[in-house]
């Protein structure tokens, strides 16, 4: 080996790792005005039969629907170098000719991280960031919806969507944040509302239990109603059972 050579691996060796590469949020943050295409790997089930663009029925003027590999695609409005707007699409394919700065296939670990980033931090944002985030493959979101969904800095309509994306869920773990949700004495009302619904919405009807209990116990009259109302509509033999003991 040359004397050269072993110089320059040697310089080379000492550059700290990952000085070249960029984050998501990095390279999204250099395009100052315009529009950013990405797409990373849905989860599996997110997509089956036809592309799907979420907001709207049909193409759209960046965007056409072909569901062959189903990744989820998003498009980012940018404006002095602070995102915007967003749209989520599953599936389909950029449309040819588009103005757009496309960043290609990332990682869903480095998307999902970086959307609810987004969510936290972005009042003003139109569309909803938490969307790609739960429909990307093989990351675990709960715990960054459950800290927005309590986030009183944030806009009640982005703490209710939070809160009906935990529904979506799959776990127990999140079937307990929406417990410790509904449950919060000093929670603002109309999220432990919807928390409630959320509760109702989960699957095999493994919400009933706490729906109960609030239904029996709550100090607020509005949230027993509410959970007596989703109870009513899961025809579980709990719920029946529940009925004819207030009924009695």
């Amino acid at each position: 080996m040359s004397r050269a050579i072993a110089t320059s691996l040697a310089l080379f060796s000492m550059v700290p790792a990952g000085l070249g590469a960029q984050t998501l949020e990095q390279r999204v943050g250099a395009v100052g005005t315009g529009t950013i295409h990405l797409s990373f790997a849905a989860a599996p089930g997110v997509c089956v039969e036809r592309g799907t663009h979420f907001g709207n029925d049909g193409d759209s003027e960046d965007w056409e629907n072909d569901c062959a590999n189903q990744p989820v695609r998003v498009a980012l409005q940018v404006r002095d170098r602070r995102v915007v707007g967003i749209r989520t699409y599953v599936g389909g394919r950029w449309r040819s000719g588009t103005r757009a700065t496309d960043l290609g296939t990332v990682r869903p670990q480095d998307a999902a991280p970086y959307f609810m980033k987004l969510a936290s931090g972005n009042a003003e944002l139109s569309g909803d960031p938490m969307m790609p985030a739960t429909l990307a493959d093989s990351v675990i979101i709960w715990p960054s919806l459950l800290r927005i969904a309590r986030s009183t800095s944030l806009p009640e309509e982005r703490r209710r969507t939070a809160v009906f994306w935990l529904g979506q869920a799959a776990g127990s773990a999140a079937g307990g944040a929406l417990d410790s949700i509904a449950g919060d004495s000093l929670g603002n009302r109309e999220i432990r509302k919807q928390a409630i619904f959320a509760l109702a919405q989960r699957s095999n009807n493994e919400g009933v239990p706490v729906l109960i209990r609030i239904a029996r116990t709550s100090p607020d009259h509005e949230l027993r109603k509410t959970a007596l109302f989703w109870l009513g509509q899961s025809q579980d033999p709990r719920a029946l059972d529940l009925f004819e003991e207030i009924l009695r």
